[in-house]
C-alpha cells in the first residue's frame, strides 16, 4: 500500500487533495478565472438599472450623499412606480433634521417595495463570522422601516471576490445579502454562492442620479425596474476578475445573475480533480500509446474545458487541483523517462550501472562488477560507431557465462549484474571460470583485441543497492590493480571507507589540536658512543581511535594531496626542535622524512628555502631523508632537486637502502651523503651469514662513496657491537633509545650524553 501511494500515479491524487484544503492553489484558481472571464462575457439584464450618484459599479471615488437629496431621488421614484428600490449609500443621519424627516415620507410612499443596502466595513471575512462591528446598520425608525439587506464578499489572497453566504446573522436576527435579494432566490443547500465572472458589468443599465434629482427624467422609463440607488460612499473598490478593481455593487449583480441560471452551484476542486485523474489512471494502464494519448488528452480537456462550459449554465468548478494533478504527474513521468534515458549508454543500449543501484536487489543475490584492462585503449583504437558494439559483444560473453539477461554497462569498461548466491569457494571458482570466456579474442569490424578481465565480488545482502554495487565496481578496481582474477568486498571495509575518505579533513584537525605530534629517535655515533644526530618521525594519538601508525595515513595523505602541507608542517616542528637541542651547546644532526611523491616537484627547493631562511638555522643541520623508491614520477627533476638542495647545504640520506626496485641505480644517481640500511638486513646479522656478508659490503660501499652509514633497527647490545665491528658509523633502534617528545630527548641528553662505547 505504501510503495502505491509513493507512486506518481496517487501522489497526483493525493498531494493536490491535501493542498485543497489550503490556499495554497488560490493563485492557480485565481489565473484560469481572470482569463475565463474575458472570454464569452454577457450582458446585463435591462431590468435592473443604477441609479448613481457617482460612476455607479466603476466608482471608485468617495462620497456620502446628505438625506435631503436622496429624499429628493426616492420622491421622483416615487412617481415612477418602480418594481423594487435598493438604497445602496451611505446616509449621515442627524446633520439634518427636514431632510431626514423627508427621507422618512419618501420610503413611506415607496414602501414595502423598498430596501436599505449596508455593506461589510471589511472584506475577506472567513467562515461567514460577522459581528454588529463589521455593519453599520442604521435605526429602524430613521429608514422609515424599511427592511435591511447586506452586501459582504469573501476574497482570495489579492481581495478578489469568490464567494457571499446567502445570509447573516446579526445580533440575534438573519439578514438576507444583497443578490438573493435582487434575484428572489432563495437559500438552497449550500450556505454559500459565487458570482458570475462572465457577466459584464459596462453594459449595466445607468442613470445619473443628478439629472433625476433635477427633475431630468422621462415618465415610465425606470416603471417595473429594479433601481438601485448608488454612491461609492466609504466602500472599498474589490476585485473583480476580467475587471480588476470595482464597486462591491458589480459583484452583488454578478451574483444575482448566477443565481438566476438554471444550476446556481459551486461544487469546489474535487469533481474536477477526481475526473481528470481517472482519466490519468486510465490512460497510464493503457498499454496501446494511441488510447494512452487520448486518454490523457481528455483529462486536460476536463481540467481546462469542462469548468468553462459548465460556468455558462451556473455550474462553478475550481481546477487549481487538476492542474497541480496534470502538472505532477507529467512532471514525474518526464523525469522518469529522463532518467530512463539517462540509465542507457548511448552507445551500447545497455542499462548503466544507475539503473541496477536504482533496483530493488532480491535476497539471496551477488552483485559482481567485471572490468576489462585496458578498456580506454581498446576504445580509442577503434572508431567511434564501433564503441557500442564492443561493449555488446563483451556483455553477450558475460550474458552467457553467468545466466544473466541483463548486463549492465558503466564507464571505464566496467560490466555489473547480479546473480545468484553460491558457497564462497563456488562463487570464485565460477568466477574463475568466466575468465575463459576471454581468452577467445575480440572481433570488432576489421580489429581484433586480446582481453584480460577481472571480478568484484559483493554478498553484504544487509546494505542497499547503490552501496553494493559500489562496494562491486570498487573491488573490481582493486582486482585490476593487483592483478588478481577476484576481490571480495568484506563489509568490515565499509567501517573504514568514511574514515579513509575523510582523512585529509581529520589531518588538519589534528594538526590544530595537537592530536599529531613528532617524536624524535636518536642516532648515536657508534665509534665514539656519543649522541649525533634525531630523527623526526610522526605521530597520531586520535582521540577515539587511539595511536595511528604513520603508514596508515601519510599514503591516504598522499593519496589526497595533503603530504606537502604535512611535510613543511614536520619541517618546521623539527627545526624547532633542533634549535632546542642545539642551545645546550651540543651539534645534533635532524633527520626529515620527504615523500617520493614531493621530490619531483618544481616548488620543492624554494619552499624549504624560504623556510631555513624564516627560521634562521643553517641547513648543515639538517638531513633529509629519501626513500629510494621506483614512485618517483619524473627521476630528473627528482635528482636535480636533491641536488640543488645539497648544494644549499643540506645533507641527503637514502633510506631503507636496499628494499627498492632500483638501489644500486639510486646510489649512483643521487649525490647523497649518507647511507641508512634497512632494519630487515640489521635484524638478521647475527643469525644469517648472508644477511651479515650484505651488510658489510654496503657498508663498504658506502665508504668508497665517501657516505655514512645508519643503521637502523637495533632491538639488542650484540647486534649493535656487531654493527661496530662491521664498520657502520651511526646506530638507531630500541636498544639505543625508543622515540620520545622533544622535552624528553632533550632531558636525557642533558641527564646522560653518552653510550657505553662499542667493544670491537
Amino acid at each position: 500500500m505504501l510503495k502505491k501511494l509513493r507512486s506518481p500515479l496517487y501522489l497526483a491524487l493525493l498531494l493536490p487533495a491535501l493542498l485543497t484544503l489550503t490556499d495554497v492553489l488560490s493563485p492557480i484558481d485565481h489565473v484560469y478565472k481572470n482569463s475565463r472571464a474575458k472570454i464569452g462575457v454577457h450582458p446585463a439584464s435591462p431590468s435592473t438599472i443604477v441609479l448613481s450618484f457617482d460612476s455607479g459599479v466603476q466608482a471608485s471615488g468617495k462620497s456620502i450623499i446628505s438625506t435631503r437629496r436622496l429624499a429628493r431621488v426616492l420622491e421622483n421614484l416615487s412617481a415612477q412606480m418602480p418594481h423594487r428600490v435598493f438604497v445602496d449609500t451611505p446616509v449621515k443621519f442627524g446633520e439634518d433634521i427636514e431632510g431626514d424627516a423627508a427621507l422618512v415620507r419618501a420610503i413611506h410612499k415607496l414602501n414595502p417595495d423598498v430596501s436599505f443596502v449596508v455593506r461589510s466595513r471589511k472584506l475577506g471575512v472567513p467562515d461567514y463570522k460577522f459581528s454588529a462591528q463589521d455593519f453599520d446598520i442604521p435605526d429602524n425608525e430613521k429608514i422609515g422601516g424599511a427592511p435591511v439587506v447586506l452586501s459582504a464578499w469573501n476574497t482570495n489572497f489579492i481581495d478578489y471576490g469568490i464567494f457571499s453566504p446567502f445570509s447573516i446573522k446579526i445580533s440575534g436576527k438573519q439578514y438576507s445579502t444583497l443578490s438573493p435579494a435582487l434575484s428572489g432566490v432563495n437559500q438552497i443547500w449550500q450556505p454559500s454562492f459565487v458570482p458570475d465572472y462572465l457577466f459584464d458589468i459596462k453594459t449595466v443599465p445607468h442613470l445619473k442620479a443628478e439629472k433625476f434629482e433635477g427633475g431630468d427624467f422621462t415618465l415610465g422609463q425606470l416603471t417595473g425596474r429594479t433601481v438601485i440607488v448608488n454612491s461609492a460612499g466609504v466602500t472599498a473598490p474589490i476585485g473583480f476578475f476580467g475587471q480588476r478593481r470595482v464597486h462591491p455593487l458589480a459583484l452583488d449583480l454578478a451574483g444575482a445573475d448566477a443565481l438566476d441560471k438554471p444550476f446556481a452551484v459551486a461544487l469546489g476542486s474535487f469533481p474536477i480533480l477526481i475526473l481528470a485523474w481517472l482519466f490519468i489512471r486510465a490512460g497510464s494502464k493503457s498499454t496501446r500509446k494511441r488510447n494512452k494519448l487520448i486518454l490523457h488528452g481528455l483529462a486536460l480537456v476536463t481540467i481546462l474545458v469542462v469548468p468553462a462550459a459548465l460556468q455558462v449554465l451556473g455550474i462553478t468548478l475550481d481546477n487549481a487541483a487538476g492542474i497541480v494533478c496534470a502538472a505532477l504527474y507529467g512532471g514525474i513521468r518526464l523525469w522518469q523517462l529522463r532518467m530512463r534515458r539517462v540509465q542507457h549508454t548511448s552507445a551500447s543500449g545497455l542499462p548503466n550501472l544507475l539503473a541496477l543501484s536504482a533496483q530493488p536487489l532480491d535476497v539471496g543475490r551477488d552483485v559482481v562488477v567485471a572490468v576489462i584492462a585496458r578498456y580506454e585503449e581498446i576504445l580509442a583504437t577503434l572508431p567511434k560507431d564501433l564503441h557500442g558494439e564492443c561493449a555488446r559483444q563483451i556483455a553477450r560473453r558475460l550474458s552467457v557465462g553467468s545466466g544473466t539477461e541483463t548486463i549492465f554497462n558503466g564507464e571505464g569498461g566496467h560490466f555489473a549484474w547480479t546473480e545468484e548466491a553460491r558457497p564462497l569457494e563456488m562463487q570464485l571458482n565460477h568466477l574463475e571460470g568466466m575468465r575463459a570466456l576471454f581468452a577467445a579474442p575480440l572481433e570488432i569490424g576489421q580489429f581484433t583485441f586480446d582481453t584480460n578481465i577481472h571480478f568484484g565480488l559483493d554478498r553484504n545482502e544487509g546494505l542497499d543497492a547503490l552501496t553494493r554495487v559500489n562496494s562491486a565496481l570498487a573491488s573490481a578496481n582493486d582486482a585490476l590493480a593487483s592483478g588478481r582474477a577476484v576481490e571480495l568486498f568484506e563489509a568490515e571495509r565499509l567501517e573504514e571507507a568514511s574514515w579513509e575518505l575523510s582523512l585529509h579533513a581529520s589531518i588538519d584537525e589534528g594538526l590544530r589540536n595537537g592530536e599529531i605530534w613528532l617524536a624524535f629517535q636518536s642516532q648515536w655515533d657508534i665509534k665514539t658512543g656519543l649522541l649525533c644526530g634525531a630523527e623526526a618521525l610522526i605521530r597520531w594519538n586520535h582521540p577515539t581511535r587511539g595511536p595511528i601508525a604513520p603508514d596508515a595515513f601519510i599514503l591516504q595523505a598522499e593519496r589526497a594531496g595533503r603530504i606537502d602541507a604535512l611535510t613543511y608542517w614536520v619541517m618546521e616542528e623539527a627545526i624547532t626542535a633542533a634549535l632546542a637541542l642545539n642551545a645546550i651547546g651540543r651539534h645534533i644532526q635532524m633527520s626529515i622524512n620527504l615523500s617520493a611523491q614531493m621530490v619531483d616537484k618544481a616548488g620543492l627547493v624554494p619552499s624549504l628555502m624560504e623556510i631555513i631562511r624564516r627560521r634562521q638555522i643553517n641547513p648543515t643541520q639538517l638531513t633529509i631523508e629519501v626513500t629510494e623508491t621506483s614512485s618517483v614520477r619524473n627521476r630528473p627533476a627528482a635528482v636535480q632537486n636533491l641536488s640543488q638542495l645539497r648544494t644549499i647545504g643540506f645533507r641527503l640520506s637514502i633510506d631503507d637502502f636496499g628494499t627498492g626496485e632500483a638501489s644500486l641505480a639510486y646510489l649512483a644517481d643521487l649525490p647523497s651523503d649518507e647511507l641508512k640500511l634497512d632494519r630487515r638486513f640489521v635484524s638478521r646479522i647475527l643469525t644469517h651469514e648472508r644477511e651479515r656478508h650484505i651488510v658489510r659490503s654496503t657498508i663498504d660501499l658506502a665508504h668508497a662513496l665517501g657516505q655514512t652509514v645508519v643503521a637502523e633497527g637495533i632491538e639488542d647490545e650484540a647486534t649493535y657491537r656487531m654493527l661496530g665491528r662491521l664498520g657502520c658509523d651511526v646506530g638507531q633502534g630500541y636498544h639505543l633509545g625508543r622515540p620520545q617528545p622533544i622535552a624528553e630527548l632533550r632531558k636525557n641528553l642533558l641527564k646522560r650524553e653518552q653510550m657505553p662505547k662499542r667493544v670491537v
